[in-house]
């Protein structure tokens, strides 16, 4: 999809492709599916397909922290003393796949524990299924209280191994922080540039729904990790 392709190179608006239409109409219909939930069921389509299951059990929770470029309004962007970041917040929660059930953008300055609690409702009224999250030490008892009590979701957290330093993959966690990297990967999404944070939740949307259908439809020739043919 042409779309996904931009995100993934990454420019602004007004520099995109000569094989686009306007870009202004583009960003009239950037607009308009986002709040109408096109992207929604777009994206939920996708990850039905490519999915083990439409409904699942579990997943994992985590969030990053990104910087904010100058197109994102101070009432929308915090500073988060923890990652010295000034920027926003993307809380996802993914399932065992690393496929992304929902997603919350908030101000960087949001704590863990504060977003957990949003993201969780979310992801329970899109997917009722869900009774299992796996998640760092940052959330607190207060969000698996409320988990347990409200949405009926055991929130099991995943410790650092004793005496780890630097990223050590930890299981069940690792699905959410890759990705986290699959998203961070696309140009457009390494830093928010959205004014408003509903449409960089539905840029996150778009990046997945480019990493789904390409693996639905790959395209043809030799991939990387394969050996070239003799000659």
């Amino acid at each position: 999809m042409r779309s996904c392709t931009w995100i993934g190179t990454g420019c602004s608006w007004r520099q995109l492709p000569h094989d686009f239409p306007p870009w202004d109409t583009v960003y009239f219909y950037f607009q308009r599916w986002a709040a109408e939930g096109t992207v929604d069921r777009i994206h939920d389509a996708v990850r039905d397909a490519a999915g083990r299951h439409p409904m699942a059990s579990a997943g994992a929770v985590d969030s990053q922290t990104v910087p904010g470029a100058a197109t994102v309004g101070t009432g929308t962007r915090g500073w988060d003393a923890g990652k010295k970041t000034n920027g926003r917040k993307r809380h996802l929660v993914v399932d065992t796949m690393g496929l992304l059930i929902v997603v919350l953008v908030t101000a960087a300055s949001v704590a863990d524990r504060d977003g957990a609690v949003r993201v969780l409702d979310r992801a329970k009224m899109v997917m009722p299924s869900l009774v299992l999250v796996w998640a760092d030490a940052a959330y607190s008892r207060r969000a698996s209280e409320f988990a347990a009590r409200v949405l009926r979701i055991a929130v099991q957290v995943v410790a650092k191994l004793v005496g780890q330093s630097g990223f050590v993959p930890l299981p069940r966690r690792w699905v959410v922080e890759r990705t986290h990297a699959w998203i961070t990967r696309h140009r457009r999404m390494s830093r928010d540039y959205e004014r408003l944070p509903a449409y960089s939740e539905a840029m996150i949307k778009w990046a997945m729904i480019g990493l789904m259908t390409r693996r639905l439809a790959p395209a043809s020739g030799r991939r990387p990790w394969q050996p070239a043919r003799a000659a």
